[in-house]
């Protein structure tokens, strides 16, 4: 897996290129959301997975890391346009009813605004 990152609005947008299966280079990703966390105070995060084309109980255990470490410093996590693999995966596991799932980057900004976030 392969990702690339940029900030937007406060905002951590991370694209993932590849499989997530939790191999060493794939547990960067959860480095880098702790680390953009602790270092620049990013609380909102958005996943792109529309590049992910599997992913397994371990990729499924970073993003469900992410999630947490976010929601308890008050923030929040969506993931964008899931493959249909992964859209699979996501329901099957019912995580589906727990991360916000959204089409594009524009619809992730708008999610997690400050005004939307205050919100939920």
């Amino acid at each position: 897996m392969i990702y690339h990152h940029e900030i937007t609005d406060d905002v951590l947008l991370v694209s993932v290129n590849g499989d997530l299966l939790g191999l060493p280079e794939d547990q960067k990703l959860l480095h880098l959301a702790e680390s953009q966390m602790l270092e620049n105070n990013i609380t909102r995060c958005a996943i792109d997975i529309s590049n992910a084309h599997y992913i397994n109980s371990t990729g499924l255990t970073i993003l469900i890391r992410i999630l947490t470490l976010y929601r308890n410093a008050g923030g929040e996590v969506v993931l964008i346009n899931p493959s249909p693999s992964v859209s699979k995966v996501l329901v099957i596991t019912k995580l589906n009813a727990i991360f916000q799932v959204l089409k594009n980057k524009e619809e992730a900004l708008n999610a997690l605004s400050t005004k939307q976030l205050a919100s939920v």
